[in-house]
């Protein structure tokens, strides 16, 4: 490899960290003891945990409110079968319970989540991690809420017109 080539990569390495850290989506890497061994920006920002103060620690430890079995069972599939599990909003409204982060425009009090869980699968094959992906999707909630909503409204409305 040539030195050019090493250092290309380096950068390369560089910047593809820095997006991770900086990417609006939550991400999250646990191992199969459920220890947080990666903890990206958006994850400390609505939080208010630094990644230095959750690495290494359960995921059950520093969330309690966290159904261990529900999740356990959900992240089984994930390290057995390799396969991609997902929770969305409507099934459960957050993992993490963290506060709507638009205080002014938001009118929700808390975060609507989508969350996937994707195996990482290591240099030898073997599944001994995965990865947590958190979509803020508060915005899609509020704005489904608001339609039911009207919806309900326009519906009482016709009743009342008969």
């Amino acid at each position: 490899m040539s030195t050019t080539s090493a250092l290309d990569e380096i950068l390369e390495f560089h910047w593809m960290m820095d997006m991770l850290q900086t990417v609006d989506v939550g991400i999250v890497v646990l191992n199969s003891d459920f220890e947080i061994k990666v903890w990206n920006g958006f994850m400390e920002a609505h939080s208010g945990k630094l990644p230095s103060d959750v690495r290494d620690k359960t995921l059950f430890s520093l969330f309690p409110d966290i159904s261990e079995t529900w999740f356990r069972r959900k992240a089984k599939a994930v390290f057995e079968l390799r396969t991609r599990a997902f929770m969305t909003w409507e099934q459960r409204p957050y993992l993490f319970k963290f506060r709507n982060f638009r205080p002014i425009t938001g009118t929700e009090p808390f975060m609507y989540q989508n969350i996937s869980i994707s195996a990482l699968v290591s240099a030898t094959g073997q599944v001994d991690h995965v990865c947590m992906m958190i979509y803020d999707m508060t915005d899609a909630a509020s704005a489904k809420k608001q339609l039911l909503a009207l919806q309900v409204e326009h519906s009482e409305m016709k009743q009342a017109a008969k």
